[in-house]
């Protein structure tokens, strides 16, 4: 059986007979080139959910209903989603299922003239991420196995963060070009959409069996994986992520604090944001190969980045704002690459989907509880909510120690 070099660890191949038609490099990017596109497409609408409701008459406590539901069911219904794509094993038509309901919602946002259905259009796209995110990082994380599960899942990231920077500028040029028009503006998402469910389809044809690439003679299943639990270790991994994320201020925060001081020019504001998710994709890639290199112990940077954040962002230096924001954006980049790829070297093949359902519901719900308490903690006294931070990322540090034994 021949192996895969992947950063000095050697990795077993599938056998000739297992092995998809398509190159696991090719998958991983094939794969990212539609989370690009579809990324052009959702973080393009988000860019203007706001105004678009309050242009049909919605209230600030409206707006802020329908996107909090919206996040919401992003989040929890991936605790069903997750579960339902390992009973039924059908993780490519989650995955385009998902995909295909965010691309047909966008469009038509932007020509309904009736609140309620634009509320319910702004939930229904959210429901699509839902319905394929545990699915597609199953499916992506059997590519990863040959390619490095942390390099794999960098370049996926960083590719996805393309279309996340593409997406909001192209929809903000066509509504200065029409003068403020939202339907070619949301119309023209079609576009890209169409492209990455083709390209999807594609995809699914050529690799119909992404498992493959995982597939080689191994040692017998641990009892975890038979009996259908999820390993203890994932759960003190995914209770080290909560903590982590718990004491992360949310970019929210970070934009009132400059805004309010009078930092920077609140027009420069999405230029600060564009900057750091160019720092998300570049951190992605570097922890990414490290995470192959070195292993688990890389992601101790996490804690790190997230406590130095409010160090810097949350004082009176325009230059130390701006350098917290970027270490803000590296820690988004830790975040949504190398923490999944861990999940796939923690968690049997059998129970991977259910995994990432769960694993996203934690990120997101101590996500909020995170954004909240950085509020409070900033109204208050931005000294306490900077030595909160710094004690909450210790016990981070902590439950990863426990996580590598």
């Amino acid at each position: 059986m021949r192996t895969a070099s992947s950063g000095g660890n050697e990795r077993p191949e599938p056998a000739e007979h297992d092995r998809p038609g398509m190159r696991p490099w090719r998958f991983v990017v094939a794969f990212g080139a539609v989370s690009m596109l579809v990324d052009f497409v959702y973080e393009g609408a988000r860019s203007i959910t706001g105004p678009l409701l309050a242009s049909l008459g919605a209230s600030a406590v409206t707006v802020g209903i329908v996107t909090g539901v919206g996040e919401g069911a992003a989040l929890a219904l991936r605790l069903v989603s997750g579960p339902l794509a390992d009973r039924t094993r059908r993780f490519w038509a989650w995955t385009i299922g998902g995909y295909a309901l965010t691309i047909v919602t966008v469009p038509f946002l932007g020509l309904t003239g009736v609140l309620w259905v634009a509320g319910v259009l702004v939930v229904a796209e959210r429901v699509g991420k839902a319905v394929r995110s545990p699915a597609k990082d199953t499916l992506l994380s059997h590519a990863t196995a040959v390619t490095g599960r942390g390099r794999g899942f960098a370049v996926h990231e960083a590719m996805d963060q393309i279309g996340a920077l593409l997406g909001p500028l192209t929809v903000a040029a066509i509504l200065a070009l029409t003068g403020g028009g939202y339907a070619p503006a949301l119309g023209v998402l079609a576009l890209p959409g169409v492209a990455a469910l083709a390209l999807l389809v594609w995809l699914r044809g050529r690799v119909p069996d992404p498992a493959g690439y995982e597939r080689h003679e191994a040692p017998d299943p641990a009892p975890d994986a038979l009996s259908g639990r999820l390993p203890r270790v994932f759960w003190i991994y995914a209770a080290f992520t909560g903590v982590t994320l718990l004491g992360y201020a949310t970019f929210g925060v970070l934009s009132y604090h400059v805004v309010q001081r009078n930092l920077v020019p609140a027009a420069a504001i999405p230029v600060v944001y564009a900057a750091a998710m160019g720092v998300d994709a570049l951190a992605a890639l570097a922890t990414g190969w490290a995470y192959d290199r070195l292993g688990p112990r890389v992601l101790a940077v996490l804690p790190v980045l997230a406590a130095a954040v409010p160090l810097l962002a949350f004082t009176d230096t325009t230059s130390l704002v701006v350098a917290g924001a970027l270490l803000w954006g590296a820690a988004m980049g830790v975040q949504e690459s190398t923490l999944r790829a861990a999940v796939a070297d923690l968690v049997p093949p059998a129970r991977r989907a259910t995994a990432y359902g769960l694993f996203a519901a934690v990120m997101g719900g101590a996500t909020v509880v995170g954004g909240i308490l950085a509020g409070a903690l900033y109204s208050y006294s931005i000294p306490t909510l900077i030595i909160v931070t710094v004690a909450v990322q210790v016990v981070a540090v902590a439950l990863l120690v426990a996580t590598r034994r």
